[in-house]
């Protein structure tokens, strides 16, 4: 990563003002299995821009871009990812959305509080983000024998212990 020596460091051109993700190799979402190209060209998606899109997908939540930051196109990702061999890169890819969601819904919740009550958007922005985030969770304590999250457990406890 460079560094800027610039005394405003928002003067500073964007590849410093803007560094990728650091990749940590011990995150559990960058172990996934990369698509490796038969015949790589220059211009090839590696495993390595691969990993740094799914780094930067689950850091921001949008997909064009954690494209842009990798220098690929939309076609490209979109491409690859159908390609068969290319599930774990799919996976990963959707598993990164899902971190960037939740990244994105507490930013929304941040600068909605933060605004507080005088900006009626702000509110707005809450409102809209509890109400979305209260669509997808489930009441624990309706989940009991013959609830399809119940037995999907109840099915992944038993498999474990069939391993074991």
């Amino acid at each position: 990563m460079k560094e800027t020596t610039r005394v405003t460091p928002r003067q500073a051109t964007s590849a410093v003002a803007n560094p990728e993700p650091e990749l940590d190799p011990d995150d559990p979402l960058l172990a996934f299995a990369p698509y490796i190209h038969k015949q790589p060209r220059r211009n090839s998606l590696t495993p390595d821009l691969q990993r740094r899109f799914v780094a930067t997908l689950a850091a921001t939540g949008i997909v064009v871009q954690a494209a842009r930051s990798i220098g690929k196109s939309m076609e490209a990702l979109y491409k690859l990812r159908a390609r068969p061999g290319a599930e774990g890169f799919a996976a990963a890819w959707d598993e990164a959305v899902g971190y960037g969601v939740w990244r994105l819904e507490d930013c929304a919740i941040e600068r909605a509080l933060a605004e507080g009550l005088y900006n009626p958007r702000a509110n707005s922005l809450l409102c809209f983000v509890l109400a979305y985030r209260g669509r997808y969770r489930e009441d624990v304590r309706k989940i009991v024998p013959g609830h399809p999250v119940y037995e999907w457990i109840r099915d992944e406890v038993l498999a474990e212990e069939c391993l074991i």
